[in-house]
């Protein structure tokens, strides 16, 4: 099992990322704000309009660090990486894979049926956890909706359909998301997913979140040797990482999404961290992205017992435990890949 590391976020407008020895520095307007050995960190996530020195660079490839760009409101820009890692073979065994229609398709069945399962137990958890607040007999139709979908997805053989029931059981699944929204609701409410621009509080939450994700995922399949731009469910696109997306499914609901419905609900953040900039849509600010990649941090250092391993796991851990269950499935070690569904 990979250590977890730290990742760091750089939120700061203005910042500018350079090297001192084996420093990773952070200055605004040529004033040292801080800096960090970068034998401590995993990888660095930079949102909003900033620079890095070559040097930076350069030191970041040597060790390996990943270094993500995001815009001001958490949208995904690019990233950059030194050198691939891993097992030539395992690559070439994954491309084999997404190129066989077959295998590409049972693949991409367990992850669209690990994503539908795991909205489902957010679903049964709120009306277990919240009943005398939430809309119960919605929230269970769903539910139920859901199931028929997760059945519906195992028998089918076609992608196109497949990639159907995920985007209907998205459809079911957000259509009562409003209802695990429990304070705030004046100012923190969801209609409908809107993503470029995000339309409202809610879903900026989420946009940026998803962001925060996106790096862990891409991190731990770099760390093991995969490729993240070669996928199963999502398909080749020129520089989309359709494989890293693949993973996040199954663990949007679950480290997402919740968190997102924990900071509304705990009031750890508030509409006053929100601003509307059309057309941009909503953007948060410096302290509010701040507070979220804390309450983010924090979440990474919880444990749970893995449903597959059956052993306690840092949550942080899991993107790099279900990219090794990954590679192993690949190199024949295990029969299918055992996506990673909550309790």
């Amino acid at each position: 099992m990979r250590k977890l590391l730290n990742t760091l976020f750089v939120t700061t407008p203005e910042s500018y990322l350079s090297k001192d020895g084996q420093n990773v520095v952070v200055s605004v307007k040529s004033e040292e704000k801080f800096r960090i050995p970068i034998h401590n960190i995993e990888g660095i996530v930079c949102f909003g309009y900033m620079g890095a020195s070559p040097a930076l660079v350069s030191l970041c490839a040597e060790h390996h660090v990943g270094l993500s760009f995001a815009s001001e409101s958490g949208w995904f820009l690019g990233r950059f990486t030194g050198r691939v890692n891993g097992n030539v073979l395992l690559r070439r065994k994954q491309y084999r894979m997404a190129d066989n229609e077959d295998e590409s398709l049972r693949i991409a069945k367990i992850i669209v049926s690990g994503k539908l399962a795991n909205c489902r137990n957010v679903l049964k958890r709120a009306i277990r956890d919240h009943s005398e607040v939430v809309n119960i007999t919605a929230m269970e139709e769903v539910v139920s909706l859901l199931n028929k979908n997760l059945r519906s997805v195992r028998m089918t053989i076609n992608p196109n359909e497949l990639r159907g029931y995920e985007g209907d059981g998205a459809t079911l699944y957000f259509s009562v998301f409003d209802q695990m929204i429990l304070h705030q609701k004046e100012h923190f409410f969801f209609r409908k997913r809107s993503r470029r621009p995000p339309l409202d509080n809610v879903n900026a939450l989420l946009s940026f979140v998803y962001v925060l994700l996106m790096h862990e995922i891409t991190t731990a399949l770099e760390a093991v040797g995969l490729d993240p731009y070669v996928g199963f469910l999502h398909r080749d696109r020129p520089g989309r990482q359709s494989f890293a997306l693949d993973l996040m499914e199954e663990f949007r609901p679950y480290l997402a999404d919740r968190l997102v419905l924990s900071l509304i609900n705990r009031k750890q953040v508030n509409h006053s961290g929100f601003i509307n900039r059309e057309p941009s849509g909503v953007l948060m600010t410096d302290n509010t992205r701040k507070e979220v990649i804390q309450a983010w941090q924090k979440r990474k250092q919880e444990t749970i017992v893995h449903p597959f391993l059956n052993e306690k796991i840092q949550i942080g851990l899991l993107p790099y435990a279900q990219a090794l269950l990954f590679a192993r499935f690949l190199r024949g070690d295990l029969e299918n890949y055992p996506v990673f569904i909550m309790k």
